[in-house]
């Protein structure tokens, strides 16, 4: 492995067409790659995964995804807090540095956004403790305000600290540069996220323009409009200096062969990050 690549990660959601959790990590090794962040249905059988994980002397960055706390009724809300148990189960298996949590929107029907705010703050006091047990750090991602109604109505940087700051030890951020780089409080926030001990993962992708698809044509490193290079700058000052992350949703890229993706991911790493 190269030197310069030890501060890179692939989220396998960046090379989904490779199928297999096996073959994608095999992918990874092949150009050098030994950081990974595993989506919970590729991993199919978790003790075999376990095993690569263990014998190929991977890190696992994170561990994609728990959240999805709001619910209509009270049935769902513990539906969903015990499918996150089984995340942090996951995460915990695998060694991950954190589970990562795409919180959840809106419940069917609903335009309390307050109120489903108030579903997230609750469902993650209740799993706390859990994750606690199981030495697996709750990583918030705050996605893009466009998805805040399906996705994740916690938005920003400081919506996300502010409700780490509410429960305590345990919680932190996963920060993507495709949600936050366009907040006008990013610089402010990311600090204040590296002074409280709370970045636990950093994403990395690019926003093209124009973007036709808000989910499913984020850019490759290098090939939109996010000054990466100003970013990571600011998340080093921050303190942290754990590895970048891949993780590209593209239907292009997807269209694309496993190795031509990876090593386009090398090269832009290396040149545009």
């Amino acid at each position: 492995m190269s030197a310069d690549l030890a501060g890179l990660s692939i989220n396998v959601a960046t090379i989904r067409q490779g199928e297999t959790f096996g073959a994608m990590v095999d992918a990874c090794l092949k150009h050098g790659i030994t950081a990974i962040a595993p989506w919970r249905e590729y991993v199919t059988d978790l003790p075999e995964a376990a095993r690569i994980v263990r014998e190929n002397g991977l890190r696992v960055t994170g561990h994609c995804r728990g959240g999805f706390f709001p619910a209509a009724d009270e049935a769902g809300r513990r539906a969903a807090i015990e499918e996150n148990r089984r995340a942090v189960d996951e995460a915990q298996a695998l060694g991950a540095d954190c589970l990562v949590l795409v919180v959840g929107g809106l419940p069917p029907g609903s335009r309390d956004l307050p109120g489903a705010r108030q579903m997230v703050a609750d469902g993650m006091a209740e799993l706390l403790p859990y994750a606690r047990q199981a030495k697996v750090p709750l990583a918030i991602e705050p996605l893009h305000p466009s998805y805040a109604a399906d996705r994740a109505c916690i938005n920003t940087l400081k919506q996300s600290l502010d409700l780490c700051d509410a429960l305590g030890d345990g919680v932190g951020v996963a920060i993507d540069v495709y949600h936050c780089w366009w907040d006008p409080e990013l610089e402010a926030q990311i600090m204040r996220a590296g002074r409280e001990g709370r970045i636990l993962a950093h994403h990395i992708c690019d926003w093209l323009v124009p973007t036709t698809d808000i989910l499913n044509d984020r850019g490759m490193m290098g090939d939109g409009v996010i000054d990466l290079k100003a970013f990571r700058r600011m998340i080093e000052a921050a303190g942290f200096h754990g590895a970048q992350e891949v993780e590209i949703f593209s239907n292009r890229w997807r269209a694309r062969p496993v190795d031509e993706v990876l090593r386009t991911c090398v090269e832009r790493f290396r040149t545009a990050c």
